[in-house]
């Protein structure tokens, strides 16, 4: 237990000793005092300094405090008053809210054993009707023992949520990467591919003189064709019990395409492209396209009557800068928006950019990525020249 919890618990302590004190010594608080006032003194004073060990050892605690009250309540009679009940409702709480719902009954079962010594040893209960009456003397400790039990569920409770969102989270953040490595395999599989293809051209136009050279080219040609049937073995894995994806990875050359399909479901999309538009590396490419539809996706789903929706696309010297903007209402985040912005962030990592999400300086909601250029632009078309 940290040092902070062990001073609140000694504080408690003192202040429920302290006030049992006044209460034996001066009668502050008390209802009837029972015996020479130093023995109720003293029996205030350990059940409540009993509560410095209450979160240590819950039911020791309260356990020690009933059997030090019977036995006082047995040798003087049990006087009345707050003292008498403040450190067992407290030791009841900490039972109910620190132990497991099985043993926590305990809890119930020796609050029953200190309220029925406390009553049958009463002096002032000296007839059936007074003892029938201080039954009602047994609900603070039962309503106490309630409250932790309250407290314990909405505990266990807000755990479970945290494991669950835990949980989602990484279940959404291995999803996306299989995603990435489902389309860098087109990506990176057609790059490899034009490599192969091209070695295997420069080889044939060798003369025969030039071994050495050709050897180095058929090495290409075999480390190429080596890398595909991996890729394919490995990707394979990755796409079992999925339908084959025959079309070609998306990139911002069909941005118009989707924010048209946005359009005809009703949200208001307007494209901005500002600076020199350049051809991206194809990875690249793919990974700004996603963020927009993503961006797009999450507009449709969760804004609230938006009246514009703004895709920005600003080509720098050394970056790209994408953002989506919207001035919905901004509801609770849902656990899908919250998964696929995991995602992006997956996705924009791997090129060493910065992506940022939250309300927007305006009002609505603002996805916005800074992505650098410098290793991630397209190299020259080269024509795969034919054998």
């Amino acid at each position: 237990m940290k040092r902070r919890s062990w001073l609140l618990d000694g504080t408690v302590a003192t202040a429920v000793a302290g006030l049992g004190v006044l209460e034996s010594s001066w009668g502050v608080g008390a209802t009837h005092r029972q015996g020479p006032h130093w023995a109720e003194a003293a029996l205030y004073v350990v059940t409540g300094l009993l509560l410095v060990v209450r979160r240590v050892r819950p039911l020791a605690c309260l356990a020690t405090i009933v059997a030090v009250s019977v036995v006082e309540f047995a040798v003087v009679g049990s006087p009345e008053g707050q003292g008498v009940m403040l450190p067992g409702v407290i030791a009841a709480y900490t039972v109910a809210s620190r132990i497991e719902l099985r043993r926590s009954w305990w809890g119930l079962v020796l609050v029953g054993v200190l309220w029925g010594g406390w009553a049958a040893l009463d002096p002032m209960n000296a007839t059936l009707d007074k003892r029938w009456l201080a039954v009602v003397w047994l609900f603070p400790y039962v309503i106490a023992w309630l409250v932790g039990a309250l407290v314990r569920a909405t505990r266990q409770v807000a755990e479970q949520r945290r494991l669950a969102r835990e949980q989602r989270a990484s279940r959404a953040v291995a999803e996306e990467r299989n995603r990435i490595a489902r389309e860098l395999h087109d990506v990176i599989g057609h790059s490899v591919s034009v490599m192969t293809v091209q070695a295997s051209a420069v080889r044939r136009r060798l003369t025969p003189e030039q071994d050495v050279e050709r050897q180095a080219l058929e090495t290409v040609e075999a480390v190429g064709r080596e890398a595909l049937t991996e890729m394919r073995r490995m990707v394979g894995v990755l796409r079992q019990g999925e339908e084959p994806d025959r079309e070609p990875p998306p990139g911002l050359d069909q941005l118009d395409r989707l924010v048209g399909k946005f359009r005809v479901a009703g949200l208001p999309v307007r494209l901005d492209v500002t600076g020199t538009a350049r051809p991206l590396a194809p990875g690249l490419d793919l990974t700004a396209y996603r963020l927009i539809q993503e961006g797009l996706t999450n507009t449709l789903r969760h804004a609230a009557r938006p009246t514009t929706v703004e895709v920005a696309i600003s080509y720098g010297d050394t970056s790209i800068e994408l953002a989506v903007r919207d001035d919905g209402a901004i509801p609770g985040t849902g656990a899908e928006a919250g998964s696929g912005l995991l995602g992006m962030r997956e996705r924009v990592s791997v090129y060493g950019g910065r992506l940022t999400v939250g309300p927007g300086a305006s009002g609505g909601f603002l996805l916005e990525a800074t992505i650098p250029l410098d290793r991630a632009t397209a190299p020259p078309d080269v024509a795969a020249e034919q054998p």
